[in-house]
């Protein structure tokens, strides 16, 4: 597994927490920055880490700014990029369990350290359930190229 990482200033400190778990697990990853708390804007960062997962250079991705909403919304702009907004346990499983997707969004001001760092965890470790959702999933991929 390897994990394309990215945030903006206001994720720069939950991001550098997910990245020394991933190091903790022996988890490559590919840090896209922000490097530090000095203001950066989001796009382009949620632009490198989705292309870098939609051609397969990581199998996942994990955004963080300070609500997750603006990272979310750049990342989907890739086509092949199912990118998801959580805050809680349940929203990481759920949405790697039916929607399969691919990179998990974070707020750096809405969940605590810790909490960021148990959703990159479950999030990386629960596969898709596949079944009646792989059909739901075609169904977004149809609807990503004009067909639905």
């Amino acid at each position: 597994m390897k994990v394309a990482i990215g945030c903006d200033h206001g994720g720069f400190a939950l991001k550098e927490a997910v990245r020394a778990y991933l190091e903790q697990e022996h988890i490559p990853c590919q840090d896209f920055g922000a490097f530090s708390e000095d203001s950066v804007d989001y796009g382009p960062i949620a632009a490198q880490v989705a292309r870098c997962v939609a051609q397969g250079q990581a199998d996942y991705g994990i955004l963080v700014c300070s609500t997750g909403i603006g990272m979310s919304i750049a990342a989907n702009k890739v086509k092949g990029i199912r990118a998801a907004l959580c805050t809680n346990e349940y929203c990481a499983e759920m949405t790697r369990r039916h929607n399969n997707s691919n990179i998990l969004c974070m707020g750096g001001k809405v969940v605590d350290t810790a909490t960021g760092v148990k959703l990159a965890e479950i999030f990386l470790h629960t596969g898709f359930d596949g079944d009646r959702h792989q059909r739901r999933i075609d169904q977004i991929a149809q609807i990503e190229a004009g067909e639905l």
